[in-house]
């Protein structure tokens, strides 16, 4: 097989590969939502948002702290990719002379347009996890407002639309992560589709075992919603007698 062919044959591959990995855990996430972390952390998120909320005067400090927390991380990964992007940006403008005499020395990149999209992909991949970081920001801020409204138990609506605010800041924050991850593969390919094609593998491997519980994380999970509901349950009847 000829050098060039390679570029053609396993850098698609890999993608592939981690394009099919995520489209399982998308509908493991649908579907059995307690086989993954991101499922029980969606679930718990929930539950917090009611457990806050039930008492805003008393958990309102709490609150707002463990929301700055993670406006602070989401600002961070922010920062870090735009300015990952703008040095990417940075030295492809000023060394494109450079690029096209060093590329004859990578293995897998012979020539200037080749180079140009592994950078391109690259910049790709942190301008989408700064824009992802940015609409998290968005939505923590917009939560941190509404989860010191008063409001009781029976009044549901309102708790569900917090919680569901909450879950999607942190869905833009898994999606920007994911991000990250992604130019992991794209960095090693400018040294050659055989390093970027053994990545999208093992960065596979890795998150599978980062994302699905076990059988102890699940039953624990389940098992501290049944006490949450058989708490609510015995407050309501306490309430109504």
């Amino acid at each position: 097989m000829k050098e060039r062919e390679l570029d053609y044959i396993l850098v698609p591959s890999g993608v592939v590969v981690l394009c099919v990995y995520h489209v399982w855990l998308l509908f493991t996430i649908k579907r059995r939502p307690t086989r993954t972390v991101i499922g029980i952390n969606a679930q718990s998120r929930h539950q917090w948002v009611f457990c806050m909320m039930a008492d805003p005067v008393k958990n309102g400090v709490l609150a707002v702290q463990t929301i700055r927390n993670n406006i602070m991380a989401s600002t961070l990964l922010a920062t870090a990719a735009i300015t990952l992007s703008s040095l990417i940006s940075v030295y492809v403008s000023s060394s494109s002379d450079t690029a096209s005499r060093s590329s004859e020395l990578i293995f897998g990149n012979k020539t200037r347009i080749m180079s140009s999209v592994k950078y391109f992909t690259i910049l790709l991949c942190f301008l989408v996890a700064f824009l992802c970081n940015v609409q998290c920001i968005r939505y923590y801020a917009h939560v941190s407002f509404l989860v010191t409204l008063p409001s009781s138990k029976d009044s549901t609506e309102s708790i569900e639309y917090v919680a569901r605010n909450l879950n999607r800041g942190s869905l833009f924050w898994s999606l920007g992560l994911r991000a990250f991850y992604f130019s992991f593969p794209l960095f090693l390919w400018i040294f050659g589709p055989i390093p970027m094609f053994l990545c999208c593998w093992i960065m596979s491997f890795v998150l599978y075992f980062l994302d699905t519980t076990t059988s102890f994380t699940r039953k624990l999970h389940k098992h501290s919603i049944r006490e949450h509901k058989e708490a609510e349950d015995v407050e309501s009847g306490y309430q109504t007698s």
